[in-house]
């Protein structure tokens, strides 16, 4: 082995390299997620020491009246214990892991992807990512339906920086934006728009923010002091799927 070859190793030329296989490429929270680490030895022995998945999306964050996007670290997931590489050797390492509940939905702007880490000391860390498409659940997709059934129609779905009192593991919040485009609301409500926290795959919390169409120059003056949005707290489950329509109605009904 030549020290000029271990040199070029420590800069990333003719180092380790690793490539990371999915089983599948769409997955919804909290399903089990299935594939392989491929690592192949460069041009000298190399000790890897970890090998680390992590689940990664972005955020709007906002400081100094300026907002800027932030990646966030859903899950870190380590896979292995330390080994060594030889030159030119494959190595095959398979992993399980459960896609976090916080996981957002792939909808809008909103992108997750996981990212595939070896540390090497003294050396560049090879890496790789794999974007993943991420859908909503039983009990997301099950209220989308229900609000589009009552006339609603999704327009925009971002992460933003969350308030500390709906922080929980993750420093963002996935918001959904409906607009009444047709039904007993249009013409009622400006939007509705509803984050999800699930507890697990049958239930979860959800809040909604009625925002009401101002009436009237009192509905101006509100409307100026965000005191025509209302806030409604409310809790889901499977069982709830089949009058779930019903449910939401006479939930938003009563703030309109």
């Amino acid at each position: 082995m030549s020290v000029f070859n271990k040199v070029l190793a420590s800069i990333g030329i003719g180092s380790t390299t690793v490539d990371t296989v999915l089983e599948k490429d769409t997955f919804r929270p909290g399903d089990t997620v299935n594939g392989s680490v491929k690592v192949q030895g460069g041009s000298v022995p190399q000790k890897v020491d970890e090998i680390y998945l992590t689940i990664n999306t972005t955020y709007v964050k906002e400081h100094d009246d300026r907002k800027f996007n932030q990646v966030a670290a859903i899950n870190r997931i380590r896979i292995n214990e330390p080994f060594e590489i030889q030159p030119n050797e494959n190595r095959d390492i398979p992993f399980t892991f459960t896609l976090p509940l916080e996981t957002p939905v792939t909808s809008g702007k909103t992108k997750v992807w996981v990212s595939t880490g070896l540390d090497i000391k003294n050396a560049v860390d090879p890496t790789d990512e794999d974007f993943i498409k991420v859908e909503p659940n039983q009990l997301v997709s099950a209220t989308f339906s229900a609000l589009a059934d009552l006339g609603f129609k999704l327009r925009n779905a971002n992460c933003e920086e969350a308030p500390y009192r709906f922080r929980n593991k993750v420093p963002f919040v996935q918001e959904f934006e409906f607009v009444p485009y047709s039904g007993s609301y249009r013409g009622r409500l400006d939007e509705l728009e509803v984050l999800f926290f699930l507890k697990n795959k049958d239930e979860a919390e959800v809040i909604f923010e009625v925002d009401r169409r101002a009436k009237g120059l009192a509905g101006l003056f509100a409307e100026a002091l965000d005191a025509d949005e209302t806030l409604v707290r409310s809790f889901i489950n499977t069982s709830d799927i089949p009058s779930l329509k019903g449910k939401l109605d006479n939930l938003i009904s009563r703030y309109v």
